[in-house]
């Protein structure tokens, strides 16, 4: 499940980059190119604008939405899927590990310097 939202996620955001760069800001338009004083009015103040930036709002929710989707998943825990850490399976016999062998304390060590 995770992988298929960040793959959601990866391609949304690559959406709206593409859309904001689709975009036009105030002023780019082609009145505004040849010196006229109203840029919006050549060729209308509305056009393809509307789409593109309900479009964009609309990739924004889901680029909102997967990002808190992902958050989710990442930080909860897994379901346990019946197998449980440190106890062996039923039926086998686990060998007990051997304790450790005992370290000789050296005779020129510097530990009987250390104050009690």
């Amino acid at each position: 499940m995770q992988t298929f939202i960040l793959i959601i996620h990866v391609l949304v955001g690559a959406g709206i980059i593409g859309l904001v760069l689709l975009q036009h800001g105030k002023g780019a338009d082609m009145g505004a190119a040849f010196g006229s004083g109203s840029a919006g009015s050549l060729f209308g103040s509305s056009g393809s604008a509307n789409f593109l930036s309900r479009s964009t709002a609309v990739l924004t929710a889901v680029f909102f939405v997967t990002s808190l989707g992902l958050t989710y998943l990442s930080t909860s825990k897994p379901a346990s899927q019946g197998v449980v850490v440190g106890k062996p399976p039923v039926g086998q016999d686990v060998p007990t590990p051997a304790a450790p062998a005992a370290v000789p304390a050296d005779a020129d060590s510097k530990t009987k310097e250390i104050p009690k």
